[in-house]
């Protein structure tokens, strides 16, 4: 079984769609709609997740970026959350496949470490893994209320990220345990000079997960451009989808844009 990779929209700029770790393409519809005029959307299930759960891909930034590659057109990618790593992934490896690449409250390192301030707490992070043996889906829940927390609505989030989540089945308890690993391990800052290509960060200023300093200095290493939408948490598409719209619009013109951090 191949990678499930949904088109959507008939717009004239080419965009890539890459979730997070727990979800699938599904919870990105908001922006889908959103910019179905102006896009051509390919939405990616990830290995594990969705409609992906049993193509026998792992879940790895390079094997999943050359995946998406060889079944996409040359076009923008957008990652969210752990989706960003495959997009900066693709970004790095395959310049002449990805037009640009949009960074959407995703960082190049993930957990605190004593030269990383601007991560999430790996103890948090550990304790994740270890939970999801015990209590699925009392994890999945604790999960789903970071990434609501912050947001201007965070109990009404919270109730759509439920009915969302398991919306094309469940991952398999081991995929998700490779996702925080993944989420451990991966650290990307070292590459970022060498990004050669144009990179929107956009970040939620109420978001938990990924501090917005984080994405701001991300965006300095590469000379991309920053952007911080106020009232949002972890995921802007709700709530704040016209805000993330417009923050992608100099990305798609090619423009460079001066964002205060």
């Amino acid at each position: 079984m191949s990678l499930h990779i949904e088109s959507h929209g008939r717009g004239p700029v080419p965009l890539v769609l890459i979730h997070g770790w727990a979800m699938h393409g599904g919870v990105l519809q908001p922006l889908v709609d959103a910019l179905a005029e102006h896009c051509t959307m390919h939405v990616v299930d990830l290995p594990g997740h969705g409609h992906s759960r049993h193509c026998g891909l792992p879940l790895e930034p390079h094997a999943i970026a050359a995946a998406i590659a060889a079944a996409t057109p040359p076009a923008f990618w957008l990652g969210w959350s752990l989706g960003g790593l495959v997009a900066l992934t693709a970004a790095l490896d395959l310049p002449r496949q990805v037009r640009g690449l949009a960074m959407l409250c995703a960082t190049p390192k993930f957990v605190r470490a004593a030269d990383w301030p601007h991560g999430s707490d790996g103890t948090l992070v550990h304790q994740l893994a270890s939970d999801l043996e015990t209590d699925y889906d009392g994890t999945i829940e604790r999960f789903l209320a970071l990434e609501a927390m912050g947001s201007a609505d965070p109990r009404a989030e919270l109730r759509h990220l439920r009915q969302l989540v398991f919306a094309r089945g469940r991952p398999e308890l081991r995929i998700l345990q490779e996702g925080i690993q993944l989420l451990e391990a991966s650290d990307l800052r070292g590459e970022l000079p060498r990004l050669s290509l144009p990179s929107s960060w956009i970040a939620g200023r109420r978001d938990r997960l990924v501090p917005p300093p984080a994405m701001a200095w991300s965006a300095g290493q590469c000379g991309g451009d920053y952007h911080e939408i106020p009232q949002a948490g972890h995921a802007p598409f709700f709530g704040h989808v016209d805000a993330l719209v417009q923050a992608l619009q100099p990305l798609f013109a090619g423009r460079r844009t001066a964002s205060p951090a």
